[in-house]
């Protein structure tokens, strides 16, 4: 025998035992084999169809946190500009009632002076009209005081008086 070239009994055998461990394994493993192949593929397939919803599910939130968000600033946005613009009003009320509130008290102050002169004024007069008839009367006095002077007033009146 040659140690190179192997036998004929040695090849037969051979392929007698590959054939016989093919039908044994065709018989009883390769059905579980391939089913746990497929098993897996399908597994392996609807991770990836899960993955896939997971992506789509993740995008449609995020779009929808954006949109949110979004909404909550024009929200934000509108309600600042319904602050400044009621703050606004308020200040312009308040300058508009601050103006009118201004403008009765100058009124009644204007009021309150002209009152006051015409009290004055009053007081004034009945003071003249008092020291005026003081005076003529300390004229009158002087002048009437001895009997030539008030001969010569009543002559006078007298000539200034005229007859019809």
């Amino acid at each position: 025998m040659d140690l190179v070239t192997p036998g004929l009994g040695l090849i037969f055998w051979s392929v007698l035992t590959f054939l016989f461990l093919l039908f044994i394994l065709r018989k009883f493993a390769w059905k579980p084999i391939l089913d746990a192949v497929s098993e897996r593929e399908e597994g392996i397939r609807n991770s990836l169809l899960s993955a896939e919803n997971a992506k789509k599910e993740m995008q449609n939130l995020k779009s929808d946190n954006e949109k949110l968000l979004a909404d909550a600033r024009l929200e934000r946005d509108a309600m600042m500009k319904d602050a400044r613009e009621i703050k606004e009003k308020i200040i312009s009320d308040a300058k508009n009632e601050a103006q009118v509130q201004g403008q009765k008290m100058i009124e009644m102050a204007k009021a309150a002076i002209n009152s006051e002169k015409n009290a004055a004024m009053a007081d004034l007069k009945n003071q003249v009209s008092s020291l005026s008839i003081e005076i003529a009367e300390k004229v009158l006095r002087s002048e009437l005081a001895d009997k030539n002077s008030q001969t010569k007033l009543v002559e006078k009146m007298l000539g200034d008086v005229k007859l019809n």
